[in-house]
């Protein structure tokens, strides 16, 4: 098939390639008004943005149908990751191959000195990570002075990794009469910035909504329990069964753990993360490209200019941080025309963010509770029956065996042992929390008054090791579904303790109480402050801290029938002190008075604020005026 707008030689090697159209950036990056123009070009992920800027710049390279002989590289291609750099030159070799195109590629964690030889030799094309093509340009090895194209691929990646100076050394080293195309999936400010001070007249091109790149992506918000977010992972997977999976977790440690936890639960898993070498990368990459592997957890930077024909999941474990890159990691699926899901975990604390970023992306996503193992369950008989029932051609063999199985065992006995063994193949779903509208209002929040039980309390009103405890709070209540099933094994793992540590539960409309006994109560903190981050919350939005004062509802009485505070003999915990040792309250030591905090109208003790004393209303002293 013959493309228009372009050399024979392209539309020849797009032809071999299986091409029978070229998507809507491709075809307008080579309408008239593109040619030799600089251009801006916003197009989603996985649009064939590789393709569009090969065929941009055929003009500057072909003549005729060969590249010329070149001493200098005439094009220059700069990408984010290494991956990607890999995946350019891939793609570039094969439209560029029948014009005898000499490419090379510097990247880092390859051989330096092998890529100083091969620009020594002479090509025609460079393509390379800003880091490595800086250091060949400041050792003498790159020379850009010949240059006639510069292209910017995933320019917003570069300049959120920190690429900024490495772009601005590379691009002022290049003649002032290059051409500049900078392709992007998103356009923010900097973008504009860097395209005013290093282009001219560019043309805007920008065809979001329009690519079908991620129309062909179907957008899944599944709500859990923050406990259940792993579960609800090894839910996903197994109901959908993908044939390859990407999972997005925000950092390499947490990357590890997940990448740890599903390999023991038994799926075929790879991770990729800054702390892989080059050589790890390469061998996880090619498992999954081999399926010995089908479930890949990875960084936003690591899985950047990963391209996989058969992913069709991508499952975001954590919340991405913004709407860009939402849109960046769901491009891994959805590519080239093909169907894909994206599936976003939403703990409920975190769903009115979610909500958010998906109206500036203007994604519209499906929102349903996790998959349950019921679901899993039905959905593997599902799959089962289908395997099982599709018309295939037998072996001698296994006919054979099939009449040798029929006359020793019943056909529902040879039946039922082919499902228990196809069942034992794969990993068991998990058991997650109940999601049922039981006792949820319209909004589906749990209904006002709605308390967790707990256990027979003694004489004094209290669970038995609970007479002196210590509260703390939630940053969540109903209006974010808190709910004790899921509150209780966060509480668990956040502080290190068991259920039986854990006292009593009050949901409020914006915020939770609960209590630890004294004892414990300084272990359970510092535990929780080690597993939260700078911002005191965990990776699902959970704030826990201290309440000093407990709920707002009338204070219990212990089994001396004093109101609050400690029994006597107890230890007092340093939760909620003033830097001094004391909490403000004055002298605690003596006589309590009605309110539970000793005499208040006495002097204070030390560390509190002297007597208050009444002051005339007024202007100048006088009495206040009267209200009407």
């Amino acid at each position: 098939m013959s493309f228009e707008n372009m050399s024979p030689v392209l539309s020849d090697a797009l032809s071999a390639r299986g091409y029978e159209a070229l998507t809507p950036v491709q075809s307008a990056v080579i309408e008239s008004e593109a040619q030799g123009r600089d251009l801006v070009v916003s197009a989603q992920t996985g649009s064939g943005k590789t393709v569009a800027f090969g065929l941009a710049m055929a003009d500057q390279l072909l003549e005729g149908d060969k590249m010329p002989f070149a001493t200098s590289p005439l094009a220059l291609i700069i990408a984010p990751t290494r991956e990607l750099a890999l995946q350019v030159s891939r793609e570039l070799s094969w439209l560029y191959a029948k014009a005898g195109a000499r490419i090379a590629t510097c990247v880092g964690g390859m051989d330096a000195s092998k890529e100083r030889r091969a620009l020594s030799q002479g090509v025609q094309v460079v393509v390379g990570t800003p880091g490595r093509l800086r250091d060949h340009l400041e050792r003498g090895a790159l020379d850009l002075s010949a240059l006639r194209v510069a292209v910017l691929d995933e320019a917003d990646e570069m300049l959120d990794m920190g690429f900024r100076d490495d772009l601005e050394e590379i691009l002022d080293a290049t003649p002032a009469t290059r051409r500049t195309l900078l392709f992007s999936a998103t356009m923010p400010k900097p973008i504009v910035q860097l395209a005013k001070r290093y282009q001219q007249n560019a043309l805007r091109i920008s065809t979001v909504g329009e690519d079908r790149g991620h129309g062909d992506i179907a957008y899944q918000a599944v709500t859990v329990a923050p406990a259940d977010i792993e579960g609800a992972v090894v839910n996903l997977l197994r109901l959908h069964d993908a044939e390859t999976a990407m999972l997005f977790c925000a950092t390499r440690d947490n990357v590890r753990r997940l990448h740890a936890s599903l390999v023991e639960r038994g799926f075929a898993a790879v991770a990729l993360s800054g702390e892989h070498s080059q050589n790890e990368r390469n061998h996880a990459l090619q498992a999954l490209r081999d399926r010995r592997a089908r479930v890949c957890v990875a960084t936003d930077v690591a899985a950047r200019g990963i391209d996989l024909p058969t992913l069709s999941l991508v499952v975001h474990v954590e919340i991405p941080r913004d709407a860009e890159a939402l849109q960046h990691r769901s491009g891994r699926t959805g590519r080239a025309g093909k169907k894909g899901t994206a599936v976003i975990i939403v703990p409920y604390p975190r769903r009115r963010r979610v909500d958010g970023m998906l109206r500036g992306a203007r994604i519209e996503a499906e929102w349903m509770d996790a998959p349950t193992a019921a679901d899993v369950r039905k959905r593997d008989q599902e799959r089962l029956i289908e395997k099982l029932l599709a018309p295939v051609e037998h072996e001698p063999e296994d006919l054979e065996l099939a009449q040798r199985l029929m006359a020793e065992r019943s056909a529902e006995d040879i039946a039922a042992s082919l499902v228990r063994a196809h069942r034992a193949l794969m990993p068991p779903p998990e058991d997650l929390l109940d999601n049922s509208p039981r006792g949820r209002d319209s909004a589906g929040r749990p209904e006002r008054g709605e308390r967790f039980e707990r256990p027979e309390r003694g004489a004094g009103g209290e669970r038995e090791g609970f007479e002196d405890a210590v509260w703390f709070k939630i940053n969540i209540g109903r209006h974010q579904n808190a709910d004790p099933r899921w509150i209780l094994p966060l509480l668990c793992r956040r502080g290190h303790v068991t259920k039986g540590e854990i006292g009593a539960i009050r949901i409020g409309p914006k915020e939770t109480m609960f209590n630890i006994p004294r004892a414990i109560a300084d272990r359970f903190a510092e535990a929780v402050l080690r597993s939260a981050n700078a911002d005191g919350e965990d990776d699902s939005g959970v704030a826990i801290t201290p309440a000093p004062d407990g709920p707002t509802y009338p204070p219990r009485r212990d089994k001396g029938g004093h109101q609050g505070g400690p029994r006597d003999g107890a230890p007092r915990s340093t939760l909620g002190r003033a830097p001094g040792g004391d909490r403000g309250f004055g002298d605690r030591s003596g006589p309590r008075g009605p309110g539970g905090f000793g005499d208040r109208a006495g002097p204070r003790g030390p560390g509190g604020k002297p007597p208050y004393k009444a002051k005339p209303f007024g202007n100048k002293g006088g009495p206040r005026k009267p209200t009407r």
